[in-house]
């Protein structure tokens, strides 16, 4: 769980939009947990919107979310919260927390993927670490090249292949460090990165396109 402070509050046509002191990973759709600033702001919210500027309310036509563009707010979450307006006010002992846990795959399609009929304790143990690590991996990568995904269903067998065979390779990579790189010597550490397939597989490191 990631738990951001506050920087400002502000509550309009039952929506409120308040704002974090530095940014974050937090996106649209996500719920988030809000606490220490009031009722009705605190509870467990759907983020609506992150906009960038100063909230003025709703349009009684559409219902569109409303914004000045001459006063930015940098770090704001917008969701729906019914009670009174509040006007915008500078806010800090407040908290927006989140948590990012992905479950795409799991610890038995990473061992039929390598092949491993039986395992022991240790390999179990491990390898349920390494799907861990690729879900949440996988996730925030695609995350940060534009995609908006759930958390529980991937979004296609190209995604699911990419994820496991991430976590095949860690998998693969158990005890394989002895040593680390240092400038004693001159010596080069390794570099290791997603494979060309992998990054295929789940669509990174490419253009989006609408």
């Amino acid at each position: 769980m990631t738990t951001y402070n506050t920087a400002s509050k502000q509550l309009l046509n039952n929506y409120a939009c308040i704002s974090t002191l530095e940014p974050t990973e937090i996106v649209v759709g996500q719920s988030v947990t809000v606490a220490s600033i009031a009722v009705p702001f605190n509870g467990a919210f759907t983020v609506l919107a992150l906009p960038q500027y100063l909230f003025t309310g709703i349009d009684d036509d559409t219902g569109e979310f409303l914004f000045n563009e001459d006063v930015p707010v940098p770090n704001q979450v917008l969701y729906a919260c019914t009670g009174d307006d509040v006007e915008f006010v500078a806010f800090f002992t407040g908290t927006v927390a989140y948590t990012q846990v992905c479950s795409w795959i799991s610890a038995a399609q990473i061992l039929t993927w390598l092949g491993i009929a039986t395992a022991t304790a240790d390999d179990t143990t491990f390898v349920t670490q390494c799907a861990s690590a690729a879900n949440n991996f996988i996730y925030r990568r695609r995350q940060e090249c534009g995609y908006f995904d759930s958390l529980t269903t991937s979004p296609g067998g190209d995604v699911t292949l990419g994820t496991i065979m991430y976590g095949g390779a860690l998998y693969r990579q158990r005890g394989g460090i002895s040593d680390f790189a240092s400038f004693d010597g001159m010596s080069q550490g390794s570099t290791n990165g997603l494979s060309p397939l992998v990054k295929q597989l789940i669509g990174v490191d490419r253009p989006q396109v609408a």
